[in-house]
């Protein structure tokens, strides 16, 4: 796979600036950007996702230094926290700056999510572009993920005025989102970040909150959905169930879980595609064996799927 050439780059930006969407690589899901601080641009993001408009994106930036110009205050543990893991699959919510980003990609909250990418081709765009970009992933809303640029065209076709290529996804599951903005730090969404190592950098237990009111993208009961039924099985229950299902006329697709919970996050949305075929009807997906870790986040949107 060949990736974008600067000029690919300078293109995408300048579609960026005139209001277009542009999907683009990151490490953890390929995202669905807009210029974070146009509303025009941000409706238009939200038509093509077919997203609820109370539903905030996640703004991108290329700089750990920037957070200084979207948030209004930016306590320590943020700067800890991004210290330690920008760039990479960690968002932090920090009060908003006025001004800066639209009130349509924060679901009219005094709040916003951002996060620095660990992707060469995302950091190129937004060096590029040079301010903040709105991304959610680059999918319609509520289905399975895009982890690479062909699953965007599938997706989204023409919707989308620019793909950058930038091949599959290495994490393959979206970021950890944590609430900075109280007095202790609140896990939203468990992703590519684990608990347990933002556990060592605040050295405090997190509370978690990763349902109930809308504060984070992705974090609905059902979400991350493809369209055959998806059943959570053990791997001594897969093969029971199988025989079950299709005794009573169903078609039926394994996922099996490898044993490295990292490569069951990085192939997780790829193998839900490829076995969400039209001639299937369930999908049995064994859960990871450890919960532990990124094996964490895999259970999370097995279990949100499985509820589509």
């Amino acid at each position: 796979m060949t990736q974008p050439e600067r000029n690919d780059i300078e293109r995408a930006a300048d579609v960026l600036r005139a209001g277009g969407l542009v999907a683009f690589p990151t490490e953890t899901v390929y995202g669905l950007g807009a210029d974070a601080s146009s509303p025009a641009a941000l409706r238009k993001l939200y038509t093509v996702k077919g997203r609820p408009a109370d539903h905030p994106v996640i703004v991108h930036i290329g700089r750990v230094e920037q957070l200084d110009d979207i948030a209004a205050e930016v306590p320590a543990v943020a700067r800890e926290l991004a210290a330690a893991f920008w760039p990479g699959p960690l968002t932090l919510v920090v009060q908003r700056r006025a001004g800066v980003v639209a009130d349509a990609a924060t679901g009219g909250r005094d709040t916003v999510g951002v996060r620095v990418p660990d992707h060469p081709v995302a950091r190129a765009l937004l060096d590029a572009f040079g301010g903040p970009v709105a991304a959610p992933s680059a999918n319609r809303f509520g289905r399975v993920s895009p982890t690479t640029a062909e699953h965007v065209r599938v997706d989204l076709g023409a919707d989308v005025d620019v793909i950058l290529d930038g091949g599959a996804s290495d994490v393959g599951v979206e970021s950890t989102i944590v609430d900075v903005t109280g007095a202790t730090p609140v896990v939203l969404r468990v992703g590519g970040v684990p608990e347990e190592r933002l556990r060592e950098i605040t050295h405090a237990v997190l509370a978690r909150q990763t349902s109930g009111e809308v504060a984070a993208p992705g974090t609905l009961a059902v979400h991350y959905a493809p369209n055959a039924r998806v059943e959570l099985v053990t791997n001594a229950e897969r093969d029971t169930r199988a025989e079950e299902l299709r005794r009573t006329g169903h078609r039926v697709a394994i996922l099996d879980a490898p044993a490295d919970p990292h490569e069951y996050a990085r192939v997780l949305y790829a193998r839900l595609r490829a076995a969400d075929a039209p001639e299937t009807d369930v999908i049995l997906a064994v859960a990871p064996a450890d919960d532990a870790g990124i094996g964490a986040a895999v259970r999370d949107r097995l279990l949100r799927a499985a509820r589509g």
